[in-house]
């Protein structure tokens, strides 16, 4: 299992990007919210779907999820 966080400052296009605990590319820890522990990005983005409407997995960690 996998700590994930999402970003609590969207992108520029309105994006709130999800991360794993251990990526380079981790927010601050006042921007940031803990989504809980997942075996994948897709429990993550569902999770963070509930505070925000437009969500994605980072690039760096979770480019399976860019999409989804």
């Amino acid at each position: 299992m996998t700590s994930y966080y999402v970003n609590k400052l969207a992108q520029e296009n309105g994006d709130h990007e999800v991360h794993e605990s251990e990526c380079s590319y981790m927010p601050a820890a006042g921007n940031r919210f803990y989504l809980g522990e997942f075996s994948s990005c897709q429990g993550a983005l569902w999770e963070a779907r509930k505070r925000y409407s437009q969500v994605k997995g980072c690039y760096h960690c979770s480019r399976e999820c860019l999409t989804s």
